[in-house]
């Protein structure tokens, strides 16, 4: 941790700037599985790291190293296409109970500098550090020393951007990855997205990019050109939404969970994808993360619901309530699975996020009266 005198001494060496209604901070760590392999085990290091399924079954990644992503692997890719493209790569199982226990290190960093935190998952936050704990005014100054403080407490990089809202945030940190921070001030939003491939751009996935370049239309800032009715043409009932994102408006709040009646886990694909076992394994992961949690609070869940997202952003949620309540992972992931084959769209449109969560959580007095029910369904 930084002491009172450090601090001060960083505080007079940078200027805070007048001009930000709000200042956001969007924090994403960097290759996290496989940077926190890496950290664990010596040997790999500056090697191809990929963790995720076997390569030779019907695995995908989920992490891949930055040594890996030079040779064009992306999370989501089959893990046998992987190893065509990095016959020397390393592949590791993924080992949840590790990367939960670095990311409870990491949230409890944030709560040292930020009161409103909106933990994204186990890799990324949001944090309004319009107000904060040290009293900095300068959100440059705040979030170079979250960095450090992160790397000194876990020795794994980050990566930071910052804005005046979530969503240039979350663009900015992906900017200069790894250990990057992108700084985004409120008279630069628009200049900042203009250069920009219009993929950038949440709800605008692969098939609607290639829509939108058939208008030679390739960045957000040629985007930006149309007007407000021109995007409720292209895009549909997400057209105004896209105009706001295009023009860096957003005023969503980041909201801190509340009181939890619900584990959930979700995880936006690099590229939108449309085959099944990709989509399995994803939710293989998911499920362990929600039963470690589950394991950790003694509690047990009866209701299991999948939540889809869609390239054109939109989002559907379907849930299956047990007749008995469940801690299993096998029995989560079936049941996710289950409703991803007959209550979704999947394999015929392209996905590009998908989540798992649990609810109507019982404590183990709660699972000792219980008495079983018969099973119910529930689309929502």
């Amino acid at each position: 941790m930084y002491n009172v005198s450090s601090v001060e001494k960083m505080k007079s060496q940078t200027s805070a700037p007048s001009n930000w209604k709000r200042k956001i901070l969007h924090i994403d760590m960097d290759a996290f599985f496989a940077s926190v392999e890496q950290r664990d085990n010596p040997k790999l290091r500056g090697k191809p790291v990929i963790v995720g399924g076997k390569p030779d079954g019907r695995g995908v990644v989920s992490t891949a190293s930055y040594e890996a992503r030079m040779f064009g692997i992306r999370s989501a890719m089959p893990a046998a296409q992987a190893k065509r493209l990095c016959y020397h790569a390393i592949f590791i199982r993924p080992n949840f109970e590790k990367y939960k226990a670095a990311s409870d290190m990491i949230h409890s960093i944030f709560e040292n500098y930020a009161t409103v935190i909106e933990s994204a998952s186990l890799d990324e936050a949001y944090l309004d550090i319009t107000k904060n704990k040290l009293n900095i005014e300068d959100p440059v100054l705040l979030a170079q020393m979250i960095q450090q403080n992160i790397y000194a407490v876990t020795k794994l990089t980050a990566s930071a951007g910052v804005a005046t809202n979530k969503f240039l945030a979350k663009i900015a940190s992906d900017i200069k990855k790894p250990a990057g921070l992108t700084v985004v001030p409120p008279e630069h939003a628009e200049s900042f997205l203009r250069f920009l491939p219009v993929i950038k751009i949440p709800g605008i996935g692969p098939v609607t990019e290639k829509e939108i370049h058939k208008h030679g239309i390739k960045t957000v800032g040629e985007l930006a050109r149309l007007s407000k009715s021109e995007f409720c043409d292209l895009f549909g009932s997400w057209g105004e939404s896209i105009y706001d994102r295009v023009h860096g408006i957003d005023d969503s709040p980041v909201e801190p969970a509340g009181e939890s009646k619900q584990i959930s886990s979700e995880e936006t694909f690099e590229n939108d994808i449309i085959q099944f076992p990709p989509m399995e394994e994803k939710i293989t992961e998911l499920s362990e993360v929600i039963v470690k949690e589950l394991e950790e609070r003694n509690i047990k869940a009866r209701t299991i619901t999948l939540k889809v997202k869609y390239a054109d952003f939109t989002s559907i949620t379907r849930s299956r309530t047990l007749s008995m309540p469940t801690d299993s992972t096998a029995t989560i992931q079936q049941e996710a699975v289950r409703l991803l084959h007959e209550k979704t769209e999947a394999g015929k449109r392209l996905i590009r996020l998908l989540g798992v969560g649990v609810s109507n959580l019982v404590t183990a007095e709660e699972q000792i009266t219980a008495r079983p029910r018969e099973l119910e369904l529930f689309d929502l």
